[in-house]
């Protein structure tokens, strides 16, 4: 324990209310004594060294220092997201500090949270991809300042610069591996942007949700259109863009007030409050193919065509292409297979089976 620790302890029990935090309880008698108390002692009318001996390598004075004069923050997201990353609120002081020497685990999104103690009661984290858990930090690059977390949520593994931060694409093969609280909040925020904020609000009741109509109807400019979006539409958007595989947060918004949609909204740690950018930018798009009249068109397929080309739609829709190998010719979005069925049924001008696109374009057959 630090003379600064002690120092503040003495300041706090001799102020009327004294200390009073999660089992600790110090303060001066009518004597003018000290009083200690935790869950496994409780002594009277000590003199400040005697005070001294039983604070000194108490995890209960040294906890105290951490949330009540380090942390502080009392009613704010940073403070419950530190706390929840050692489960805090469910875990005595004794049975916390124990596990924190082994170090506690917490998950946000894709990133992984350790907790672990410091010097004198202060928490260190360690904040790496999920997929780097068992990685020695020696094999991963290292970081010290949060602000590097920009670059690293910038691009994926394969490169691809990553337009949605809360997809489940961020890339692997470092770590941070030494951060005090300050800056673990830090990175996680500079990863997944406003999650904290919206994590904490929900759990207190004040999460403001806009829903899909409000959200639509208040856009301007190019976007203006989104909201001639069908309703049974909006459900395909939900679906395309807001589940799990997509995107790491919890869709919580829905067509309108009291109006559900059908599509699963996911189970994130974190809550989507509103439809976001891309989301909306991608609406753009499919309100104007909604608004195009059906046509009726005849191809002439085999079974087994018509059940790769469904086959090649689930590979694209699940970003599953890169799984199939070459060799493998019996899946559908197998890329010889592919390159077959285009040979055999799409014409020079790339139309399927010669048939046009537009009506008044000519067919020409596609040769068997």
């Amino acid at each position: 324990m630090r003379a600064a620790q002690f120092d503040a302890l003495v300041d706090a029990a001799s102020r009327d209310d004294g200390v009073d935090f999660e089992g600790l309880r110090v303060g001066r008698d009518d004597d003018g004594g000290f009083r200690f108390e935790t869950p496994e002692t409780e002594t009277t009318g000590l003199a400040e060294s005697e005070l001294h001996a039983l604070a000194d390598g108490s995890p209960y004075v040294t906890n105290w220092y951490f949330w009540e004069r380090d942390v502080k923050r009392h009613g704010s997201p940073r403070r419950a997201f530190l706390r929840r990353a050692e489960a805090a609120d469910e875990r005595g002081v004794a049975d916390r500090y124990d596990a924190l020497r082994g170090g506690l685990v917490t998950e946000w999104g894709e990133l992984r949270i350790e907790a672990t103690l410091g010097p004198d009661g202060a928490r260190r984290y360690d904040v790496r991809h999920v997929a780097d858990a068992d990685r020695d930090a020696d094999a991963l690059a290292t970081y010290d300042d949060p602000l590097d977390a920009r670059e690293l949520a910038k691009l994926d593994d394969d490169g691809r610069y990553r337009p949605l931060k809360t997809a489940p694409t961020l890339r692997t093969g470092w770590a941070f591996p030494e951060l005090d609280w300050h800056a673990v909040v830090e990175v996680v925020e500079t990863v997944y942007p406003a999650t904290v904020a919206n994590w904490y609000r929900e759990r207190e009741g004040e999460l403001d949700v806009d829903h899909w109509r409000a959200a639509a109807e208040r856009q301007t400019g190019i976007y203006d259109v989104v909201d001639e979006l069908p309703r049974e539409a909006v459900d395909y958007v939900a679906e395309a863009a807001c589940v799990d595989s997509q995107c790491l947060k919890r869709r919580e918004w829905e067509y309108d007030d009291g109006d559900e949609l059908a599509a699963d909204g996911g189970a994130g740690v974190f809550p989507c409050r509103e439809p976001c950018s891309l989301v909306v930018a991608a609406a753009r798009k499919w309100t104007k193919l909604e608004a195009e009249e059906e046509r009726e068109y005849t191809f002439t397929l085999t079974p087994s065509e018509k059940e790769q080309l469904e086959a090649l739609i689930d590979a694209v829709a699940d970003d599953e292409v890169d799984e199939v190998r070459e060799a493998d010719v019996y899946e559908g979005a197998n890329r010889y297979r592919t390159r077959y069925l285009r040979a055999k049924r799409v014409d020079d001008d790339g139309r399927l089976c010669g048939v046009p696109t537009d009506p008044e374009e000519p067919a020409e057959p596609t040769p068997e």
